[in-house]
């Protein structure tokens, strides 16, 4: 039974940063491909970022690009998503994503997701 378990949401103020996680368990970590979404009360998930297998591709929304960083510990069967400078714009439940071995920015292209955290950026 394959588990995505994010964690390190919170009520942040703006300008603070937050350092998401997400540990995996049943699957093959190091053959997976990692993605971070997210979604704001009535908005459609989006695309935050995202990570190949072997780290060597990452890709980022533009909302985010500088600010926030993707990356993942094989030994640990974790993703991180460090977000720097945020914004009340940021708030959203946060979801970690896998998929095997290539990183994609569709969310359908994902097979297995995790149950959310809550960051909250208050102004």
């Amino acid at each position: 039974q394959v588990q995505l378990v994010e964690s390190g949401g919170g009520l942040v103020q703006t300008g603070s940063s937050l350092r998401l996680a997400c540990v995996v368990s049943g699957r093959t970590f190091s053959g997976s491909a990692m993605g971070w979404f997210r979604q704001a009360p009535g908005k459609e998930r989006e695309f935050v970022a995202t990570i190949s297998w072997n780290g060597g591709d990452t890709y980022y929304a533009d909302s985010v690009k500088g600010r926030f960083t993707i990356s993942r510990d094989n030994a640990k069967n974790t993703v991180y998503l460090q977000m720097n400078s945020l914004k009340p714009e940021d708030t959203a439940v946060y979801y970690c994503a896998s998929r095997p071995y290539i990183a994609s920015k569709r969310s359908y292209e994902y097979d297995y997701w995790g149950q959310g955290t809550q960051v909250t950026v208050s102004s």
